[in-house]
This record gives C-alpha cells, sequence and structure tokens, in this order.
C-alpha cells in the first residue's frame, strides 16, 4: 500500500511540475510577444530573433534540475588532449604564412563597460599605455600582421547594446588603417523577476527604469549572434576558415602564427574545430574554468557549475592545473554546421543581480567556451602565461602601464631586463579603483623592473622616478597620508603612518 502511495505521489508530483513548466513557459511566451507589440517594425525584427534565442535558454533552464554536471563523472582531459605549446612550436611555420593569415578572422569580445575601473562608455577606449587604448592597440597588431605579411586579416568586434553606439564613433578614426574592421551586436535578452520568473521590462525601450530591464547574454551568444547578422556567411564566402576569438581586455592575446599553422596543417578528415588555449593556474586563479574529460568529450567546467561541496576542491591548483584564457581558435565551416543543426547546447550560468532598487533578478547566460564539446577533434593548448595579460583593475593597470612592459606595433612584450618572467603580485586599494583617480596619485609610473609584490592601502600619493623593488607594502592609517617623495627607492620595505611632502 505504501509503495503504491509514494509511486503515485512521485507521478503526481512529476505531472505538478511538468505542468508549472508549462505555465512559466507559456506566460513567458505571452509577455515577450506583448513586450515585441511595443517596438517599431525593424526593431521588432531583430528583437524576434533575439527572443527566440531567449526562449530557446529559458526552456532548458527550466528542464535542468541542480548542478549542470555529476561530480562522479568528472575525469582529467586525456594527456593528448593539452599539448604543451612548446610541442606545438617545433612544427616550424610555413613558408607562406600569408596563406594561412588570409584563411583568418580575429574576433575580438566588446561587449563590457568600463563601470569596474570607474569609467563610462565602452572598456575597450580606456586608455592603457601610451594614450593607447584596447581597442587602438588591436587595430595596431592586426595592421602590423597585414602589412608585414601582406595578408587580409579582418577585425570583427562583438559589440552589445552597451557599447555599439560608442563604438561605432570611434571607428571613424581607423578609416586609414590596412584593417577591414566589422562589427555585430550579441543579443540583448529580458532580466526576469527571480521570484515570477518573468520579464521585468514593461517595453522594449531603453530608457530610465527600462535601461535596467536587459543585458547582453554572455559571450556564449556569439554564435547565434554571428550567424544571425550574416557575418559568418561573408566571412565564409571570402575564404575564411578560423576565427581567433578573445576578450578585448586581455593584452596577451595576440595572433599566434604557430597555433594558426598547427590548425591549418591538419589533414582533411581531422580537421581541428576548436583549440582553447589554457595556461597553468596560480593561487590568483583559482575562478577560472578548467578543461575536464566528461562524458568522453573534453569540457569547459566553469565555477558556477560546480556544487557548493566541490568548489574548494575546484579550486585547487594540484587536481586542476590549468585554467582557460578565453583565446580559443574556432572552425567557421563547423560553426556554420552546428548553428543549422541547432547542436550547440551550452551550459547555463545562471547569474542573479539585485538591481538599485533591491529587486533581485536572475540573468541566463553562456560561455563561448562552453561549446568546445561540440566541436569535432577539439584540443587544448597549454601556452606560456604571457597570452593572458587582463586588464581587469587598476592593479593590472599599473602593470602593462609600467616599465615591466615593452610595447611593439600594438603587442606588449616583458621586458627583457627583467631578470626572471613571472610578474609581480600587486594590490592596490580602494582609493586607487577608479582610473582617473589611480593616475592622479602617481606623478609618473615607479620602476617596477626589480619588484616581486607591492601592497598599497589608504591615502598613498607617488612622485616622480620612484623605484620599488623586492617587497613594498605601503599602508596610510585611516585618516593618515603617505607621500612617496620623488626619486625614492624602495627596497623589501614596509611603510606605514603619515609622511607628508607639501610645497615650501
Amino acid at each position: 500500500m505504501s509503495l503504491c502511495v509514494s509511486v503515485c505521489l512521485s507521478v503526481s508530483m512529476t505531472e505538478f511540475q511538468e505542468k508549472l513548466r508549462q505555465q512559466h513557459e507559456e506566460s513567458m511566451h505571452r509577455e515577450l510577444e506583448a513586450l515585441l507589440a511595443t517596438a517599431n517594425t525593424a526593431e521588432a525584427q531583430i528583437s524576434r530573433k533575439d527572443f527566440d534565442g531567449f526562449k530557446e535558454i529559458f526552456h532548458r533552464f527550466l528542464q535542468v534540475k541542480g548542478p549542470a554536471v555529476d561530480w562522479a563523472k568528472i575525469n582529467r582531459p586525456p594527456e593528448d588532449s593539452i599539448q604543451p605549446y612548446e610541442k606545438i612550436k617545433t612544427k616550424g611555420l610555413p613558408e607562406n604564412i600569408a596563406a594561412s593569415l588570409n584563411k583568418l578572422a580575429v574576433v575580438k569580445l566588446n561587449g563590457g563597460l568600463g563601470t569596474s575601473m570607474g569609467c563610462k562608455g565602452p572598456k575597450s577606449l580606456i586608455s592603457v599605455r601610451n594614450e593607447n587604448t584596447f581597442l587602438d592597440l588591436t587595430v595596431q597588431q592586426i595592421e602590423h600582421l597585414n602589412k608585414t605579411f601582406n595578408a587580409d586579416v579582418p577585425l570583427v568586434l562583438m559589440n552589445s547594446f552597451n557599447t555599439d553606439e560608442d563604438t561605432k564613433k570611434i571607428l571613424q578614426k581607423y578609416k586609414h588603417h590596412r584593417v577591414n574592421i566589422h562589427t555585430f551586436n550579441q543579443s540583448r535578452y529580458p532580466r526576469i523577476n527571480k521570484e515570477s520568473l518573468l520579464p521585468i521590462a514593461k517595453n522594449m525601450g531603453m530608457n530610465g527604469e527600462n535601461g535596467e530591464a536587459w543585458y547582453p547574454p554572455g559571450h556564449g551568444d556569439i554564435y547565434a549572434s554571428f550567424a544571425n547578422c550574416g557575418l559568418l556567411d561573408k566571412l565564409l564566402a571570402e575564404g575564411k576558415e578560423y576565427i581567433f576569438v578573445s576578450n578585448i581586455d586581455n593584452l596577451g592575446a595576440t595572433v599566434d602564427l604557430f597555433i594558426l599553422h598547427h590548425l591549418m596543417s591538419q589533414p582533411a578528415d581531422r580537421r581541428c574545430e576548436f583549440i582553447m588555449e589554457v595556461t597553468d593556474k596560480t593561487r590568483a586563479d583559482v575562478k577560472g574554468g578548467t578543461l575536464i574529460q566528461y562524458e568522453n568529450h573534453l569540457r569547459l567546467l566553469e565555477i558556477a557549475q560546480v556544487p557548493k561541496a566541490h568548489v574548494d576542491e575546484f579550486k585547487s591548483v594540484t587536481k586542476f592545473k590549468i585554467f582557460n584564457t578565453n583565446n580559443l581558435w574556432i572552425s567557421l565551416p563547423a560553426i556554420k554546421r552546428l548553428q543549422e543543426q541547432n547542436a550547440m547546447e551550452l551550459e547555463i550560468i545562471v547569474n542573479p543581480k539585485t538591481l538599485d532598487g533591491g529587486l533581485n533578478v536572475i540573468q541566463l547566460e553562456t560561455a563561448v567556451g562552453a561549446a568546445i564539446k561540440s566541436f569535432n577533434n577539439a584540443l587544448g593548448v597549454n601556452v606560456p602565461r604571457s597570452r593572458f595579460l587582463p586588464v581587469k583593475t587598476s592593479s593590472d593597470l599599473l602593470l602593462v602601464m609600467s616599465n615591466l612592459y615593452s610595447l611593439d606595433a600594438g603587442s606588449l612584450t616583458m621586458s627583457k631586463k627583467r631578470e626572471f618572467p613571472s610578474t609581480p603580485h600587486v594590490k592596490l586599494g580602494s582609493s586607487f579603483t577608479k582610473v582617473q583617480e589611480f593616475l592622479s596619485r602617481f606623478e609618473s609610473i615607479p620602476d617596477m623592473l626589480e619588484l616581486d609584490h607591492l601592497t598599497v592601502s589608504g591615502d598613498v600619493t607617488f612622485g616622480k622616478n620612484v623605484s620599488l623593488k623586492g617587497t613594498v607594502i605601503i599602508i596610510a592609517n585611516h585618516g593618515d597620508r603617505i607621500d612617496i617623495p620623488a626619486g625614492a627607492m624602495l627596497e623589501n620595505k614596509i611603510v606605514s603612518g603619515n609622511l607628508r611632502i607639501l610645497d615650501h
């Protein structure tokens, strides 16, 4: 009797959950149609494509219970599935490098704003070195390639509704550079109320409170947006075979001719359709996604997919030794095939947010690297750390502005004068968070060639020609101020208390 009751209960629970799911989906579809009705014809056409993608991800979100991975099924990737960069390099380069370059397009993910660094507008327009922005450096790199090898590598920017207008205005200044620049917009998805699971948008507008109702759904959206806007077909028609995708704020992500040659030299029947550049994990990278073997496929595992009980294990440097740099080389014909077959199921990242008014919403996102499991003969390449040089904070900015790096044709390389290749660990306090404030605290960027570790906290300023060596810790207590005098040399020093230098 009791067995029958429990079976009947579980059946009716399943039926109840299924009905609830259907209700959520029907309500969502009704709300989306009502939103589309508020748009003009041209806008509605674009937004309908966006909403088709959103409906699909929402449907999958309702189906998924619990973490996206079964921890017991996770294995380390097989030895040959992650190749050392040195091995790829031993192949050398072909005689005709231009022929390989002409089959490549460079895609930069340009959807992010500079808000975390206290800047308005696209992050790519922040000056990072000698008045050059991230976008300037990118254009210089590709122009240098095109001129050096007499090639035609186009630059493609994936913008978001947050960055598109400002980026397009700036692109005018590159008209006479030897690089063709294309842009496309990633989708615009509606944020949904955490409780009702319905959009919070009142209409399709972007103004006022309604501006908070939308979000760009992560860089995994690249595949659908790229196909929807027609650029995928355009590049294929021009004979392009691969795209090199990377974050625009990763200054180490330059076109690597050895990896490109490795892709181009594979036999046609064993073409590698996807390469993910990974690099060795340090304590600073514990949150980065890693490559695993899962159900006979290479798969990207992000921290958001890890069951709570295993988060510490995920962060361990011993079990998961590498992380994804988000420098990816992807076959264009393979993207076309998978898009046509609707065969790319990217794991959903549920990103909870609290809006200014206190409303709890969720964003459903995907990651570009998660598609690795859908491509044939996918490979990880363990690259030197120098290919991962992201600028996420003012601490990173200090490093790339300093004499640790030299700039040549848009590319930053570690100075030959630094005796060891590792980057110093720099931690600047909250007084340095915003770029403008950061710049006002340095009369000139200190000499950091021999620096290992720098921590600065509180109200601290640096005079001209300061030199920092070894481990330097500078802490100004609340209400105090420390002015490091011009020409000072600090080696293995802790400076605290109050040090004011006033004009006489």
